[in-house]
């Protein structure tokens, strides 16, 4: 069977191009090694609720264009992200606002107040250039939210001291001087009612789809049964690792069902103190406001990558970015394939982001 695209994963990126050109009557295939569709964004129900299996995911955009595509696979709800910090068994609200800095500063009432504590903090920084992530961060918010809120979280989730990171990785940080807990800034947001694997389902409809299917164990052939191929996998695998491993972060997943109707009371809870070994507790529940008697939830451990292991984040560092290039001009001398999504663009993408970097792609494939 020879085929106009052959997608390898059947996550956002594939499935939004995939959804463009079976419109246009292309002849497509969906190739993907796990056995189910939807990559990192697959939903399962369990006790009538939708748990998201590989991680908390929020839809959020300030495209009302991108917004409108979304819906029309699925009806979305009115959550707002409203993260909670756990900071040794004390609770403050994110992303850093008058909430936070109240709970901190016991004498920091007005916005005017918090500006100023902000300042003094950071200023030990005053006419440095910050070197790392931990100087770049107390040149931003201080000391005080450094150490509670930012150092042990961003080590766990890193696996590595502040001060061996990039200062690039956080280039800045919300401060809001309102008491607004919304972590997001963007114009929509929200959860699909129904989890978001009907959204992938109804955008391949109209192309064959092969789950628990390995593109490597074939590839040659799948190479030469299509006119294009659009690769989701990691980059430097598909070149056989001729240039050397890029670095990936791994997550690994414990999720309970608990015999109580709210455990946490908020969707997301984030563990920033060093010795609570994962980042945080997701309750599912909450993600669409449930009642149900039961709850669900997820710790989330980051986990340190090898082969073999699921990849979710790239580590964007000076080292694995000049390899990246490497990877990058390897992929521009190939005629047939088109390199797409985080693992393949080894670059952080948030859903909307994908979303419009597939519609740019469609545009010069289709």
């Amino acid at each position: 069977m020879y085929y106009d695209i052959i997608f390898v994963g059947a996550g956002l990126f594939s499935a939004t191009i995939a959804h463009e050109a079976a419109k246009r009557g292309k002849k497509c295939l969906v190739i993907e090694k796990r056995p189910h569709i939807a990559g990192n964004i697959y939903t399962e129900e369990t006790e009538n609720i939708n748990v998201h299996k590989y991680g908390a995911h929020i839809f959020h955009t300030d495209s009302k264009k991108i917004w409108d595509f979304v819906n029309q696979f699925a009806e979305f709800n009115r959550y707002t992200n409203c993260p909670v910090a756990n900071f040794c068994g004390t609770l403050y609200n994110l992303p850093f606002n008058m909430n936070t800095f109240a709970k901190i500063w016991s004498d920091v009432i007005t916005p005017e107040q918090a500006k100023k504590r902000i300042a003094e903090q950071a200023a030990e920084m005053k006419g440095k250039t910050p070197k790392n992530l931990e100087e770049q961060a107390i040149s931003l918010v201080g000391r005080d939210i450094y150490e509670r809120l930012i150092k042990g979280y961003t080590e766990k989730q890193w696996g590595r001291e502040c001060t061996r990171l990039p200062a690039s990785i956080i280039k800045r940080l919300p401060v809001r001087l309102t008491f607004d807990n919304n972590y997001f800034n963007d114009k929509y947001q929200g959860i699909p009612i129904g989890g978001y694997t009907q959204i992938i389902e109804k955008m391949l409809s109209g192309c064959e789809v092969l789950l628990e299917t390995d593109f490597f164990d074939e590839k040659e052939k799948w190479l030469n049964s299509a006119e294009k191929i659009v690769y989701t996998g990691t980059i430097d695998r598909f070149f056989d690792y001729s240039e050397g491993e890029l670095e990936y972060r791994s997550l690994k997943f414990e999720t309970e069902t608990l015999d109580c109707e709210n455990f946490q009371g908020n969707a997301v809870v984030n563990y920033t103190d060093s010795k609570t070994p994962f980042t945080r507790i997701i309750e599912h529940k909450h993600f669409e406001f449930g009642t149900q008697p039961k709850t669900i939830i997820t710790k989330e451990y980051p986990a340190t990558w090898k082969q073999g292991d699921e990849p979710y984040y790239a580590v964007n560092d000076e080292k694995n970015t000049v390899l990246y290039e490497k990877y990058k001009t390897l992929a521009a001398k190939q005629n047939k394939v088109i390199f797409g999504g985080r693992l393949g663009l080894y670059r952080y993408f948030d859903m909307d982001d994908t979303i419009d970097a597939a519609w740019k792609v469609s545009e010069s494939v289709l």
